[in-house]
C-alpha cells in the first residue's frame, strides 16, 4: 500500500492553519524574523461565506455576527439620528452662527488674559531658576566655552609646536616611594613603648609635694568658664542666619571656604615665598617654555618668578628672549616695558619695537604714553597712536585729559565724537564741558547717533535740572521712555530705579523723581500686586538711605492708590523720619482728604499738628474728624489728652461728658474716672466708675480704678470689696487677682493672698503675671524652697516667658549660676528685650562695663517700646556714662515713647506723674529701679 506524502501536498483552498482554535500566526524564539502574516480580511470573509453555504446558513460577518440587511442597518442608524442636525453631531458646522463666533472669541480672550497675568513674573522666575541651576551645575562644555573660542585664534605654527604628552601618571608617587625605600628606619626605644602602654591608665594617687606634681588652679578654670559662657551668650544673641559650628559646647562662627583657602596658602613665617617652591616652579616654567618656544604667557610667568626670587637681570633676559620669539604677543611686550621702567631709555626702545610689531595694540600705546614725562611728548605719542587706532575711546580720553585749554578740549571732543559716534561716554563728557545751549544740541546729536542709549536721556534730564527747568524733567523722561520702547532698548524697572538712586546720590533729586515717575510701573500690569511691589521698592531704597527715590515711589503709589491707608501710612512714616514737619503735615492733609473714614490717619494728623506747636490746628483737625467719624471714642480720648496736656481741664471734662452721652463705652468712662482721679476729685471718679459698671459690669479696668481709689483713700475694706467683686465679674483678668492679693498682703492676710492667687491661677492657668506674683509672694516671705518649686511649675506652664526667666535668674539663682541660666533662657525665648537687660545687668555686676553697655543697646534696639530697658540703661549711664550719652538716651527714649514694662508703667500710671513727659518719667523710674 502506497503512502501519500501529504506534507508535500498543497494546502486546500483558503486553508488557514490553526484557525479553528483561534490562531492566525505565531513567532518562536528561534525565528530570525516575524512569522508570516495571517489571512487578510477578504480571505476571512470568503472562507466564512463558503462554510456558511455548506451549512445552509446566511453568510456571517466578522467574528460570527450575521450581516444585517441594508434596510435594517439604515433603519437602526436613523433611530439615533439628531432630528435638529441631519448631518451628525460633529459635523462641519452648518448651524454655526454669530453667537457661536462671539462665544469662541470671548473664550479665547479670557484664555489669553489668564495666560498674560503672571507671564512676565513667571518667565522671570523660571529664567532666574534656570540661571541659578546652570550656575550651580555648569556643563563641561560651558565651563570650557571661553577656552574653545580662544582656540580659534591659534595659528597653524602654534598647533604644530604643541609638545607631545609625556607619561606623568604616578610620577610624584613613584618618586616618593623611591625616597621612602632609601630612607633608614630605627628601632623604637623601650621607654617609648612603656609610655605608650601606660597612656590609657588612670592614676588615682596624688603627689605629696608641689615641686614635681601638678596643682589645680581653680581661679583659671573659673575664668575659662566665664569666657566660654560669654562667647556662648554673644553667639546666642546673634542673628539666626549665621552659620555656626559647635565644638565642645561652645558655638563659634566658622567660614569653611575661607578656612580651607587659608589652609591651602603655604607661605613661610616671614611672608616670603619658600626657596623650594621657587625652584619647583622654575623647573616647570622652563619646561613649558622649552617645549613651546612661542608661548608668550610662559615667558611672562617665568620672568615674574625670577623677579619674585630677586633676580631682576635674569627676568629681563627671559622677557627679552620672549620678545624675540613671540613678537606678536602684547602681554610679553607689556611685561618687558614694566621690567625696564628703571631705565626710561631702554623702556622706550622696547615700547617702540613692540608697537612696530603690533601697531593696533592700544595697551602698548598706553604704556608708551606713560613713559613720556612732559604733556607735549605725551600728546605727540597719543596722536601717533590715534593715527593707527582712531576708534579707540581710551586714546581719545588720554589725549583730552592731557589737554588743559578748554577750547582745545571741546575741539578734541568734537573730533572724537565724529570719529567714534557710538561712544556714550564721549558724548556725555562733551556735553559736560560745553555751554548749556551747546550741550543741548550736543545731546540731541548724541541721541540721534545712539537712539538706544538711555544714559544720554538721563544726562539731558540732569542738564535741565541744573539749568533750573524742573518742569521739563517729566516731559523729557516721558519722551525717553517712548523713544526707548520704539527702539526696543528699554531697560528693566529695577535698573531705572538704580539710576534714580545714582542721580539722587549726585545731587540731582528732581531727575531721580522724574525717572521714578516715568519708569516705576514699567513691566507691571494692572492685575499684578503693584502696590506691594512699590512699597517694597520704597523700603529697599530707604534701607540704602535714598529717601528722595523712596519719596518719589510713594508719591506715585499714592496717586495710583489714593484710597489705600497702608500707602498713606508709609508715606507719612517716610516724611516723619526723613522729611520736614511741613511735608509731613501736607501728606496727612492729603491722606485724610482721600481716606476720611480712617481713624488712625486722623489721630496721627492731630498728634503731629499738636507736636508741631499748633494746638489750634490740632483742635481744628479733631473737629473735622468728629464730622467725618461721629461718635468715635478714640477721637474723643485724643481730644481729651490734648486738652489735659494744655491744662484745659474744663474743656476736657466737657469732651468726656459729650462722649459719655453720644459715644458711651467703658473706655470713655475709664478715661473720665482717671481724669477725675488725677484732679483729686475722688468721689466724682467713684461715681463715674459705678455708672460705668452698671452698663459694663465685666470691665476690669473700671473695677481696678475703683479699688485703687479706695486704697489711695486708705479705705481698705471698700477697696477689698471692689477688687473682690471685680475678680468675680471679670474672672479672666489677672490684674484684679494681683491687686487683691497685694492688698491682702498689706492687711497681713498672707493665707488669703495665697488663696486669691491660686484662684486666679485656676481661672488663668497660662497667665505669667499670676504665676510670677505667686513666686514673688513666697520670695518676699523668705520661703525660698516654695518659691523655687512654684517657679519650676510656672516655667513648665510658660516655658517661653521672659518675665519668669528674669525673676528666676535675678532672684532665685546664685551669682555663679546667673550667666548659665541666662544663656539657657535666651536659647528658649530667643528674642526678648527683658532677658537682654538681665544679661546686661549681670555684666554690670561683674564690672564689665563695655559688655553691659552693648547688651543694653541690644535691648533698646530690639524693642524700643519696652520702657524698662530704657530705665535700666539710663540708670547704668548715671553711674558710668557721660552727660552727652545720657542726653542722647533721653532724646531717643522721648522719640520712642515707650508704653510697656513693669517699672515704667508703675511710674507712668501714677496719678502724681500724670502730666510729666517721657524724660521726667524716665528719670524717676531710674531712681525707683532696684
Amino acid at each position: 500500500m502506497s503512502r501519500r506524502d501529504f506534507l508535500s501536498m498543497p494546502a486546500p483552498e483558503n486553508y488557514v492553519a490553526g484557525l479553528g482554535r483561534g490562531a492566525t500566526g505565531f513567532t518562536t524564539r528561534s525565528d530570525l524574523g516575524p512569522a508570516r502574516e495571517g489571512p487578510s480580511e477578504e480571505q476571512m470573509k470568503e472562507m466564512l461565506a463558503k462554510r456558511a453555504a455548506s451549512l445552509g446558513q446566511a453568510a456571517p460577518s466578522a467574528y460570527g455576527v450575521t450581516e444585517r440587511k441594508e434596510e435594517e442597518r439604515d433603519e437602526e442608524e436613523d433611530r439615533f439620528q439628531d432630528p435638529d442636525n441631519e448631518v451628525g453631531l460633529f459635523s462641519s458646522g452648518m448651524n454655526y452662527d454669530k453667537e457661536d463666533d462671539e462665544a469662541d472669541r470671548i473664550y479665547q480672550e479670557v484664555d489669553e488674559k489668564m495666560d498674560k497675568r503672571r507671564r512676565a513674573r513667571r518667565e522671570a522666575r523660571e529664567q532666574q531658576e534656570r540661571e541659578d541651576y546652570e550656575k550651580n551645575n555648569p556643563k563641561i562644555q560651558l565651563q570650557f566655552a571661553d577656552l574653545k573660542r580662544a582656540l580659534g585664534g591659534v595659528s597653524e605654527e602654534e598647533w604644530a609646536a604643541l609638545p607631545e604628552v609625556g607619561d606623568m601618571t604616578g610620577k610624584a608617587k613613584r618618586a616618593r616611594e623611591a625616597r621612602m625605600a632609601n630612607a633608614r628606619s630605627y628601632a623604637v626605644p623601650d621607654s617609648v613603648l612603656a609610655a605608650a602602654a601606660k597612656s590609657g591608665e588612670l592614676d588615682t594617687s596624688i603627689a605629696s609635694g608641689d615641686a614635681d606634681g601638678m596643682t589645680t588652679n581653680l581661679a583659671s578654670i573659673g575664668a575659662a568658664q566665664l569666657s566660654a559662657l560669654t562667647v556662648r551668650l554673644d553667639s546666642a544673641a546673634n542673628a539666626p542666619g549665621a552659620q555656626t559650628t559647635t565644638t565642645c559646647g561652645t558655638a563659634t562662627t566658622v567660614d569653611p571656604k575661607g578656612y580651607i583657602t587659608a589652609l591651602e596658602r603655604k607661605q613661610s613665617i616671614g611672608g616670603e615665598v619658600p626657596v623650594e617652591d621657587i625652584n619647583r616652579a622654575r623647573v616647570l616654567l622652563e619646561s613649558a617654555v622649552r617645549t613651546n618656544v612661542h608661548n608668550g604667557p610662559g615667558y611672562v610667568a617665568l620672568a615674574r618668578l625670577e623677579e619674585v626670587a630677586g633676580k631682576i637681570h635674569t627676568a629681563k633676559k627671559v622677557i627679552s628672549r620672549g620678545c624675540e620669539l613671540c613678537p606678536r604677543s602684547v602681554v610679553v611686550w607689556e611685561e618687558a616695558i614694566r621690567l625696564n621702567r628703571d631705565n626710561q631709555h631702554n623702556a622706550k626702545i622696547i615700547a617702540a619695537a613692540g608697537i612696530k610689531q603690533n601697531t593696533k595694540a592700544v595697551k602698548l600705546w598706553q604704556a608708551a604714553i606713560e613713559l613720556e614725562q612732559t604733556p607735549a611728548s605725551r600728546k605727540k605719542v597719543t596722536r601717533q597712536a590715534l593715527d593707527h587706532n582712531p576708534q579707540s575711546v581710551e586714546l581719545w580720553k588720554t589725549l583730552i585729559n592731557d589737554t588743559e585749554e578748554l577750547d582745545a578740549v571741546r575741539l578734541l571732543f568734537a573730533k572724537a565724537t565724529q570719529t567714534v559716534p557710538l561712544s556714550e561716554e564721549l558724548w556725555i563728557s562733551y556735553a559736560r564741558v560745553s555751554e548749556p545751549e551747546d550741550a543741548q544740541q550736543i545731546l540731541n546729536k548724541a541721541r540721534k547717533a545712539i537712539p538706544t542709549s538711555w544714559a544720554i536721556w538721563i544726562h539731558a534730564c540732569r542738564l535741565q535740572e541744573e539749568l533750573g527747568k524742573g518742569d521739563m524733567l517729566e516731559t523729557i523722561m516721558n519722551r525717553a521712555v517712548k523713544s526707548l520702547i520704539k527702539e526696543n532698548a528699554m531697560i528693566k524697572r529695577e535698573e531705572w530705579l538704580a539710576q534714580a538712586e545714582i542721580c539722587e546720590e549726585q545731587g540731582d533729586k528732581g531727575t531721580a523723581a522724574a525717572i521714578v515717575k516715568a519708569t516705576v510701573g514699567w513691566g507691571l500690569d494692572e492685575d499684578d500686586e503693584r502696590r506691594d511691589v512699590w512699597l517694597e521698592d520704597a523700603k529697599n531704597a530707604l534701607n540704602r538711605s535714598r529717601s528722595e527715590t523712596a519719596r518719589a515711589i510713594l508719591d506715585h503709589c499714592t496717586s495710583q492708590f489714593p484710597y489705600s491707608t497702608t500707602v498713606w501710612h508709609a508715606s507719612a512714616d517716610l516724611e516723619k523720619h526723613h522729611g520736614t514737619t511741613e511735608s509731613l503735615l501736607r501728606v496727612f492733609e492729603g491722606a485724610v482728604n482721600a481716606c476720611p473714614n480712617s481713624e488712625s490717619l486722623w489721630l496721627l494728623y492731630a498728634r503731629e499738628m499738636w507736636h508741631s506747636g499748633d494746638p489750634k490746628g490740632a483742635r481744628d483737625v479733631l473737629g473735622r474728624s468728629f464730622e467725618a467719624l461721629p461718635g468715635n471714642e478714640m477721637l474723643y480720648t485724643r481730644a481729651v489728652d490734648f486738652e489735659v496736656d494744655a491744662g484745659n481741664y474744663d474743656q476736657a471734662r466737657s469732651f468726656l461728658q459729650i462722649a459719655r452721652e453720644s459715644a458711651a463705652t467703658d473706655r470713655i468712662f475709664m478715661k473720665s474716672a482717671v481724669l477725675e482721679r488725677q484732679l483729686e476729685n475722688y468721689e466724682t471718679a467713684i461715681d463715674i466708675c459705678n455708672q460705668g459698671l452698671q452698663n459694663w459690669p465685666g470691665s476690669w479696668k473700671l473695677h481696678a480704678i475703683k479699688g485703687q481709689i479706695y486704697e489711695q483713700l486708705s479705705k481698705l475694706k471698700e477697696a477689698h470689696e471692689a477688687f473682690n467683686i471685680g475678680t468675680r465679674a471679670a474672672p479672666k483678668s489677672p490684674v484684679l487677682y494681683i491687686l487683691l492679693a497685694r492688698l491682702q498682703v498689706k492687711q497681713g492676710a498672707i493665707v488669703k493672698a495665697r488663696s486669691t492667687l491660686d484662684r486666679g491661677r485656676q481661672q488663668n492657668p497660662k497667665s505669667e503675671e499670676v504665676l510670677l506674683e505667686q513666686v514673688r509672694l513666697e520670695r518676699r516671705q523668705n520661703n525660698m524652697n516654695t518659691a523655687q518649686q512654684l517657679m519650676a511649675g510656672a516655667l513648665q506652664q510658660c516655658p517661653n516667658s521672659g518675665l519668669l526667666w528674669a525673676e528666676k535668674i535675678m532672684h532665685l539663682e546664685g551669682r555663679t549660676q546667673r550667666k548659665p541660666r541666662a544663656l539657657e533662657a535666651i536659647k528658649k525665648v530667643e528674642k526678648d528685650a527683658l532677658l537682654f537687660v538681665v544679661v546686661a545687668r549681670i555684666f554690670w555686676s561683674e564690672r564689665r562695663l563695655d559688655k553691659a553697655a552693648t547688651w543694653f543697646v541690644k535691648a533698646v534696639t530690639l524693642d524700643s517700646d519696652f520702657g524698662d530697658a530704657w530705665v535700666w540703661y539710663y540708670k547704668f549711664l548715671e553711674q558710668h556714662g557721660t552727660e552727652e550719652k545720657k542726653g542722647d538716651v533721653l532724646s531717643k527714649a522721648a522719640m520712642a515713647e515707650p508704653k510697656h514694662g513693669e517699672i515704667w508703667q508703675s511710674v507712668a500710671k501714677d496719678p502724681k506723674n500724670a502730666r510729666k513727659n517721657v524724660e521726667e518719667i524716665l528719670t524717676i523710674a531710674a531712681q525707683k529701679a532696684e
